[in-house]
């Protein structure tokens, strides 16, 4: 067995940054008026649909894929989210945070070398993390847009456009057609009446 070279003080304070994401907002909610989410709560619902689209692909890297895409927004820990506003008018050093972040924990050579391969987006291993990113983003504009949020629509289709693969667009088209709530709710059902099948 090869030990490594652990640091658990390191270690720690990762794990206390990893807790700042749950506190970070995702900015893009302002402009588009109503909602609000944050970082972790993106992180982990891309990670979900990027493993769902990776289970699609027998040649893709499930590992991977789960790796990338829990770690996609982490840097924000320390730049914030900056949404496309933002973004036309700022620079953040994202590679300065993500050096900072990774390069005193064990395992941060392996977080970084995925990120990079992520950034550059040859592989399908990135193209599906990238995908699954721009998915979460689109369900959380369809439950906004079923709340009422007429802007939302509009970034609806933009979103859409941002889709690469085709199992990215046939899931992202069942996003737009299905509503929110049927996972759970049977508008017919008996059991919202009198609680029986």
């Amino acid at each position: 067995m090869i030990e490594k070279n652990l640091n658990f003080e390191s270690s720690a304070d990762f794990i206390y940054e990893a807790g700042i994401l749950a506190k970070t907002p995702r900015s893009g909610f302002w402009y588009l008026g109503t909602g609000r989410q944050n970082v972790a709560e993106h992180s982990f619902r891309t990670a979900i649909i990027a493993y769902m689209l990776a289970q699609m692909d027998e040649s893709v890297d499930s590992n991977k894929v789960l790796v990338m895409a829990l770690f996609h927004d982490f840097a924000e820990a320390r730049t914030a989210d900056a949404n496309y506003v933002h973004q036309k008018y700022t620079k953040t050093d994202e590679e300065a945070a993500i050096e900072d972040a990774f390069g005193q924990v064990s395992f941060g050579d392996d977080i970084k070398q995925k990120l990079e391969e992520l950034e550059v987006r040859e592989t399908i291993e990135s193209q599906i993390v990238k995908e699954a990113d721009n998915l979460e983003w689109l369900a959380m504009l369809r439950d906004e847009q079923e709340k009422g949020n007429t802007r939302a629509a509009h970034w609806i289709d933009l979103t859409f456009k941002r889709l690469k693969t085709e199992n990215g667009k046939k899931l992202g088209q069942q996003l737009i057609e299905r509503h929110p709530d049927n996972w759970w709710f049977d508008k017919d059902g008996q059991w919202w009446v009198d609680r029986t099948e």
